[in-house]
């Protein structure tokens, strides 16, 4: 299997004011590429200042972070944002869309900053909305769709930049139990297509539908089991 996250001794500190917390107490992990790992762990573990360095919103105070076989963990804002828009795609809980653009128009926001002309983003943003389901729901804004549907909106702009990796923050948090199952179901197929998926949950079921569950404590790995 093909390392595509490599993260060695991993800390991040905060100032408070003249304390320092320190929320990653030196984490080392290795994901392979097309595997689906859910990061688990208490309020105040650590598991979303972890997903923030592995998406490249953040640097590590200390260690060495391998995206891609690139050493991510010294580059600028610049650089870090290069790489988040090229190699990342992101789906949160509150879904993030733009209220006033239609379905199209918010998943293919992603594929301008990437530089792609109108008739490609076009192209690829509808590709991408068929993918995840909603190709008679594109004209529709997020107030015209239900939440699932609002989610697979997300989901397909997160996949819109053919990213390598899909981060996703507590995706069913907002969602009924059936919502959520179809959005996990949506996930599942993503993954079947290649793409390595990792979700930050705090929910047990949602987490067993990954193949291997980190779970932290303290700024620490205190469990990594495969499904």
């Amino acid at each position: 299997m093909e390392e595509i996250i490599h993260l060695k001794d991993i800390v991040r500190n905060f100032p408070l004011g003249n304390q320092i917390v320190k929320v990653l107490k030196g984490i080392s992990l290795r994901i392979n590429k097309s595997e689906y790992v859910a990061l688990m762990g208490p309020s105040g573990s650590g598991k979303s200042t972890l997903m923030n360095i592995i998406g490249c919103l953040d640097t590590p105070t200390a260690g060495e972070y391998w995206l891609n076989h690139q050493d991510v963990s010294q580059l600028s804002g610049n650089e870090l944002a290069e790489i988040r828009n090229k190699e990342i795609g992101f789906v949160f809980q509150t879904f993030n869309l733009l209220p006033r653009s239609t379905a199209l128009e918010n998943v293919m926001i992603p594929l301008v900053y990437a530089g792609y002309s109108n008739k490609a983003r076009k192209e690829r943003a509808t590709e991408v909305l068929e993918q995840v389901g909603l190709a008679d729901r594109m004209t529709h804004r997020p107030n015209q769709l239900s939440g699932g549907q609002r989610q697979r909106v997300a989901v397909a702009r997160a996949l819109v930049n053919r990213p390598s990796i899909i981060l996703a923050d507590e995706p069913t948090g907002n969602l009924d139990t059936k919502t959520s199952e179809e959005i996990m179901a949506l996930f599942d197929e993503i993954q079947s297509g290649g793409n390595t998926i990792i979700i930050v949950t705090h929910e047990e079921d949602i987490a067993q539908k990954a193949r291997r569950i980190i779970r932290l404590r303290d700024g620490q790995v205190e469990s990594d089991t495969s499904n």
